[in-house]
C-alpha cells in the first residue's frame, strides 16, 4: 500500500508540477505564433482550412462561418495553420489540387498570392512570438515593477577572473563593453553569455572611473533548480542590502524595456549557437522538450510571474528558431521567397520538395540531439 501511495504521489507531482505548467506555457506560445500566421493570412484574403494547436488526431474542434476548422490535436507539442492549396501542415503546395481548383478558389489560395503577401504571412508567426515576449516583459515592469540593485562589488572570489583583473571591494560597475549598467542583474546576464571572451569594464572607485579588462571563466554551477550547467563567471558577488528598490515603469518605457530584453535574448541565443558551431560553447547545454518541461515545472514553483518570464524567454527562442533558413521552418519558406525575388520565378517543384525533405531531416536530427542531451544525465546515473 505504501508503494502504491508513493507511486500515486510521484505521478501526481509529475502531472501537476511539470507537465501541466509546460503544456500551459507551450499552448499559449503556439497559439500566438499560429494566430500571427492566421490573422495576416485572413488580411491578405487567404482561405484558411485549419487552425490546430497540437498535431495528430483531433480531440476537439469546431468549424467557423468561413470554413476554418479550429481544433486541438492529441500531441500538444506544436501547431499549424493549413491554407487552401497546402498539402501538409508545413505548407508545402499541393500542386495537383491547385491545378484542379476553380479560378475563384485559386485566387484565395496561399500559393497563388503575391510574393510580398506570402512572405508577410510566413513572417507573421515569429513576429507574433517576439511581440508576445515584449508584451510580457512590459506587463511585468508596469504592474509588478523591476527590482534594481546597485551593481557594487561586495566580495571577490580568490583566483577568479575579477581577482585577476584587479577588481576591488566597493567598485561600482558603470558599463561593460560600452553598455550602461544600472542593476547588478544587468552585469550578471552580460557576463553569463560572454562565451568566455574578454570584457571591458568601467568601474567607479573612490570617485574616479577605472577601466578593467576581465575574461569570465567557465565553471559548473547550480542553476537554482538543482541542474548543473556550465556558466561564465566573473567571481564577484553582491550581499543583501537595503538599497534594492522595486521600480515601476510607464507604458512607453516598459515597451522599450520589453524590446531590449527580447533583443538581448535573441542576440545571446545566436551568439551561443555560433559558439557551438565554432567549438567555443558546450553543445550539451542545448535542451529539448524534456528539459523545457522540467524547467517549466521548476520555474512554476517560484510563482506565476516567474513562469511568465520563462514563457517570454521561450517565446523568443521559438520565434528565433522558426526564422532559421531551414526548409520546413518559416525561415526556410522565406529563403525560398528570397531566391524567387532574385530569380524572378520560384524554384522548381523538384528542388523545393528536395529542400523540404532535407529540412525535415535536419529538424528531426536537431530534436533527437536535444532530446539526447535531456536524457543523458539520467542515463549517466545508472
Amino acid at each position: 500500500m505504501e508503494f502504491l501511495t508513493s507511486s500515486f504521489e510521484s505521478i501526481y507531482t509529475l502531472l501537476i508540477g511539470t507537465i501541466l505548467p509546460f503544456l500551459c506555457v507551450l499552448t499559449v506560445i503556439v497559439f500566438v505564433h499560429e494566430m500571427g500566421h492566421f490573422l495576416v493570412a485572413r488580411w491578405c484574403g487567404v482561405k484558411v482550412d485549419a487552425f490546430s494547436v497540437g498535431f495528430g488526431r483531433e480531440i476537439a474542434g469546431f468549424t467557423d462561418s468561413k470554413g476554418t476548422r479550429w481544433k486541438i490535436g492529441w500531441l500538444p507539442l506544436g501547431g499549424y495553420v493549413k491554407f487552401a492549396g497546402d498539402m501538409s501542415a508545413a505548407s508545402t503546395p499541393d500542386r495537383g489540387a491547385l491545378e484542379e481548383m476553380s479560378a475563384a478558389d485559386q485566387a484565395n489560395s496561399f500559393h497563388r498570392k503575391s510574393l510580398a503577401q506570402r512572405a508577410a504571412v510566413v513572417a507573421a508567426g515569429p513576429i507574433a512570438n517576439f511581440l508576445l515576449s515584449i508584451s510580457i516583459f512590459a506587463f511585468i515592469v508596469m504592474v509588478i515593477g523591476r527590482v534594481v540593485t546597485l551593481p557594487m562589488v561586495d566580495d571577490i572570489k580568490p583566483g577568479s577572473a575579477a581577482a585577476d583583473a584587479g577588481f576591488q571591494v566597493g567598485d561600482v560597475v558603470k558599463s561593460i563593453d560600452g553598455e550602461k549598467i544600472e542593476d547588478f542583474s544587468d552585469l550578471q546576464r552580460i557576463v553569463a553569455v560572454s562565451s568566455g571572451s574578454s570584457l571591458k569594464f568601467v568601474v567607479e572607485r573612490k570617485g574616479s572611473e577605472v577601466s578593467l579588462d576581465a575574461t569570465p571563466k567557465y565553471q559548473e554551477v547550480d542553476d537554482g533548480f538543482g541542474n548543473k550547467v556550465n556558466r561564465a563567471l566573473l567571481g564577484i558577488s553582491r550581499k543583501r542590502r537595503n538599497d534594492a528598490v522595486a521600480e515601476k515603469y510607464g507604458p512607453v518605457r516598459a515597451v522599450g524595456y520589453g524590446v531590449e530584453q527580447t533583443w538581448f535574448i535573441a542576440s545571446s541565443t545566436l551568439k551561443y549557437l555560433y559558439g557551438v558551431v565554432a567549438g567555443r560553447e558546450d553543445a550539451s547545454q542545448l535542451g529539448g522538450p524534456i528539459r523545457i518541461a522540467e524547467m517549466s515545472g521548476q520555474v512554476a514553483t517560484y510563482g506565476f510571474i516567474a513562469l511568465m518570464n520563462f514563457a517570454a524567454l521561450l517565446s523568443v527562442s521559438i520565434g528565433l528558431i522558426n526564422l532559421f533558413p531551414i526548409p520546413m521552418l518559416d525561415g526556410g519558406h522565406l529563403l525560398y521567397y528570397g531566391i524567387e525575388a532574385v530569380l524572378g520565378k520560384p524554384l522548381s517543384a523538384k528542388i523545393q520538395d528536395f529542400g523540404f525533405r532535407v529540412g525535415l531531416a535536419l529538424v528531426l536530427l536537431l530534436m533527437l540531439f536535444a532530446t539526447y542531451n535531456d536524457i543523458r544525465p539520467k542515463i549517466d546515473i545508472f
